[in-house]
């Protein structure tokens, strides 16, 4: 027998897709050196001992030393993250019978087959931690509590499964139990949550580190982002994967309504932190707990502000107890809070890019039976400015739509639906589909519009147009590379100037229906206020908003009625202070990434001088009257679909409305339809079945319907 060849790695977090499998992925060469194939089985020691299927890793992996395995795989070995593990050829067998006890839900004598199918070809060995996803995203956990033959086993499909009683459930329970995330359940924010792990991890592991530096430990972290985006979530899985004690502060529990019980309160949650530690103090919605002193009347908010800063400060630096906060108002918290020795790091968890959406959507949809035409990557595609709770929420909206649909079939008169008929269920591609009409970008839910379903067809002529449109939107958010590589900047601005009718709102809602972005559409005098200052308030919150909502499109309809020119000799300060605030937004020092401005307006001779350079407007398109083939085009899109008689004659109407904007192209096809209409009804006032009669549209009324346009 030849001798066994240990193998030293370092352990780096698994794929998303990987979980509860077991697999150990390594480099090909570390495998070689190891004398393993792939599907060999390998122990992998730590703290403790797991056992792994061995898979190659991915290029972005390999000659680095380092070994994926995923939470459950390094729960089983006592193996952190960075930390190093023994790997090496371990024998085993194929199992006859396993025993396993539940740590979460207890799985119903029908559960068994499918959780069997579920762990075929897993290795295990007396004592692991294993995971399976019944229906939906319902994990559930169970300890191994015994293996026929004893060591390392394999699962296969004559394996017999013994779910263990309440006693062996207590017993596993007791033993150890499961972290209830990990990394891999995060998708998205691996930069900000290596910076988190840094300032969070190090110093509860390895104190002794900061000691040889000469330095205090960091005792804070603030994490701000907008709601749904993972603050919480990146909390507790830092404190399951770093085994700490976890405490959990809210707002509304700290305040009491006697004297000193508020901040007593605090005190005790500190003390008994810092008892047990390594413990990290989670403080959510933090602005609620400690707001500006100077903006708070109650003395209760200060007291518990200044008791909270004492707390920090007085933090012993051997105590290990890290605080984390978060908050979707950094603005509203104290200032004395913001400071190193207190909040030493402040993070911004930002809305996921579009990798980062696909990371999040397969980690949601891991656990749900999809049918091949789900395509994750066009779901990634188009959902701007989808958080992390937006993107669980699609799933879960999916599989809604789809219960909805096998409903009718159901048998809902017996007590448990039949084992075979759940397995049938699959979700299919247009459940998500369906399922992005009722789940809203939740940074834009107030300020939300459904866009019309207006595609570039519905809009007749304006070719060159329209080429500018998709080159300003479409091109940075499909080829985002290219204009890096060309160092240049897609358009801030883009201003439509054209008269009424001519089809400036309508290519707004198309360029924004074809790109599929989000669209915040803002009427001018919305945004005013009689209140000094609130006017500007409620621009600065739209462009807040926009930004974080990017990519986005702020849709400015009528933008004279808000940024008109300056000095005009009427008495309106408001206009002007807006005006100025507008400016700033668009060009000032805090940059305007991912959003474009699209403003319309028919009196472009009206707006501001300063709105109008580089810069800001970069692009002034001005819509003209549509010239003969434009109104062709514009005839062929309104008459499509009705019921016109075959001898219409399109050329004849294309000469006899020269002059016509597209909004007046409209009105000729609406009005000839009317007359239609009146024509049936007059012809079959007492008609037995009114749905029977007929509506037809003759050349005689579209000629009508011309004279009384232009007659107008």
């Amino acid at each position: 027998m030849s001798e066994t060849v240990d193998l030293r790695l370092k352990v780096t977090e698994a794929l998303s897709k990987d979980v509860g499998r077991a697999f150990a992925r390594m480099d090909p060469a570390d495998m070689a050196r190891l004398g393993v194939a792939i599907g060999d089985i390998v122990e992998v020691e730590g703290k403790r001992t797991a056992v792994c299927k061995v898979l190659p890793a991915f290029k972005d992996i390999r000659g680095q030393g380092r070994v994926q395995l995923d939470g459950i795989s390094r729960d089983n070995a006592g193996a952190g993250l960075d930390e190093f593990v023994v790997l090496r050829v371990t024998e085993h067998a194929p199992a006859d019978r396993i025993t396993l006890a539940p740590t979460t839900v207890t799985p119903t004598e029908r559960d068994l087959p499918y959780i069997g199918s579920l762990l075929d070809g897993l290795p295990v060995r007396e004592g692991d931690r294993v995971r399976v996803t019944l229906f939906g995203s319902r994990a559930t956990d169970f300890r191994v509590a015994g293996t026929s033959p004893r060591g390392t086993v394999i699962i296969n499909p004559t394996t017999q499964l013994v779910i263990s009683g309440p006693k062996g459930q207590k017993a596993a329970a007791a033993a150890s139990v499961p972290n209830p995330v990990s990394y891999e359940d995060i998708g998205g924010l691996k930069p900000q949550l290596q910076r988190i792990r840094e300032m969070i991890e190090l110093p509860l592991r390895y104190p002794e580190l900061f000691d040889r530096l000469g330095i205090d430990a960091p005792k804070g972290v603030l994490m701000k982002g907008p709601p749904g985006c993972g603050k919480t979530l990146i909390a507790r899985t830092i404190a399951a994967e770093a085994e700490a004690n976890f405490f959990s502060v809210s707002g509304p529990e700290i305040i009491h309504k006697f004297y000193g019980e508020s901040e007593a309160h605090l005190r005790k949650i500190f003390q008994e932190a810092g008892a047990k530690g390594p413990s990290i103090i989670f403080l959510d919605e933090i602005d609620a707990i400690a707001p500006k002193r100077e903006g708070t009347l109650g003395e209760v908010e200060k007291r518990v502000v200044a008791q909270l800063l004492a707390l920090m400060d007085g933090l012993n630096r051997r105590a290990n107890v890290i605080v984390i906060a978060a908050t979707n108002m950094p603005d509203l918290i104290d200032p004395a809070l913001r400071r190193p020795g207190r909040f030493d790091r402040e993070i911004e968890i930002p809305i996921p890019d579009r990798n980062g959406r696909l990371e999040i959507l397969e980690i949601h949809s891991r656990g749900m039976p999809l049918k091949a035409d789900v395509d994750m990557r066009h779901l990634a595609d188009v959902t701007h400015g989808f958080v992390g709770a937006d993107l669980q929420g699609l799933c879960r909206e999916a599989a809604m739509i789809c219960l909805r649909r096998v409903m009718p079939e159901l048998d809902l008169s017996l007590q448990t639906i039949p084992y075979e008929r759940l397995v049938t269920l699959e979700i299919c591609g247009d459940d998500f589909i369906e399922a992005l009409h009722d789940v809203e970008p939740s940074a834009v839910r107030e300020v939300f519009v459904e866009i019309p379903d207006v595609s570039w067809d519905d809009v007749g002529g304006l070719h060159q147009t329209k080429e500018l449109l998709k080159e300003a939107v479409a091109w940075p958010l499909k080829y985002p590379h290219l204009f890096e590589q060309a160092g240049v900047r897609p358009p801030k601005g883009i201003l439509l100037d054209g008269p009424p009718g001519c089809g400036k709102t309508m290519l707004a809602k198309a360029v924004a229906n074809e790109t599929q972005v989000n669209v915040i559409s803002i009427k001018g005098p919305a945004l005013m206020s009689k209140y000094v200052g609130e006017s500007e308030r409620a621009v600065r919150e739209m462009f807040h908003k926009a930004r974080q909502a990017a990519p986005c499109i702020m849709f400015f309809d009528e933008i004279d009625a808000l940024v008109s020119a300056r000095g005009g000799g009427g008495d309106n300060p408001v206009g002007e202070r807006v005006l100025s605030q507008f400016l700033a937004e668009m060009d000032g020092i805090e940059d305007l990434r991912g959003v474009l401005v699209l403003g319309a307006t028919n009196r472009v001779d009206i707006l501001d001088p300063a709105i109008l350079r580089p810069g800001r407007f970069d692009e002034i398109i001005r819509i003209p009257v549509p010239d003969d083939e434009g109104r062709q085009e514009i005839f062929n899109v309104h008459l499509r679909g009705k019921p016109v008689t075959p001898g219409i004659d399109i050329d004849t109407l294309v000469r006899d409305s020269a002059g016509f904007s597209g909004a007046e192209v409209a009105a000729v096809c609406n009005r000839a339809a009317l007359a239609a209409v009146r024509r049936a009804v007059a012809s079959n006032p007492d008609a037995p079945d009114p749905e029977a009669v007929k509506v037809l549209i003759e050349m005689a009324d579209l000629t009508a319907a011309l004279d009384s346009v232009r007659t107008r």
